[in-house]
C-alpha cells in the first residue's frame, strides 16, 4: 500500500452507536478516510462509488440486504479485491461457515476488542 494513499475503510452497521463506536476507534490511530451507511443497499452504492480497500459490515441489518448478501455481492463483482470485515452477534459456527463462504476475508463475534480491529486493519496494510 503506497504511504501517501490514505486506506479508505467503509462502514456498514444499521446501528449508529455501533458506527460511532468503530469511527472512534478506527480515527484514535490513524487518519483513515471513512465512509458510513446504515444498510446493505447504501453500502454497496458507496463501494461502487467510493472503492474503499476495507468493508467493516454487520451480518445483522434490516432490509433487502445483510451483511452476508453484501460480502457476496462484493467477492462476486469487479470489486473483490475490497477486504471484507463482517462483524456479527451470530457466533455458532454454521453462522461463520456462510460468513466466510460469502468471501468474507475476517469474521468476528461481537463483542469484539477494537484493538483487534485495529490489529485487522494493520495486517490488511501491510501486505
Amino acid at each position: 500500500m503506497m504511504a501517501d494513499k490514505k486506506l479508505k475503510i467503509l462502514i456498514v452497521d444499521d446501528n449508529m452507536q455501533m458506527r460511532t463506536l468503530l469511527r472512534i476507534t478506527l480515527t484514535r490511530q490513524t487518519d483513515y478516510q471513512l465512509f458510513e451507511a446504515d444498510n446493505g443497499i447504501d453500502g454497496l452504492r458507496i463501494v461502487k462509488e467510493a472503492l474503499p480497500d476495507i468493508v467493516i459490515a454487520d451480518v445483522m441489518m434490516p432490509g433487502e440486504m445483510n451483511g452476508v448478501d453484501l460480502c457476496r455481492h462484493i467477492k462476486e463483482s469487479e470489486y473483490k479485491s475490497c477486504y471484507v470485515v463482517l462483524l456479527s452477534g451470530k457466533g455458532r459456527q454454521s453462522d461463520i461457515d456462510m460468513g466466510m463462504q460469502a468471501g468474507a476475508d475476517v469474521y468476528r463475534v461481537k463483542p469484539f476488542s477494537p484493538i483487534e480491529l485495529l490489529e485487522i486493519v494493520k495486517a490488511f496494510q501491510e501486505k
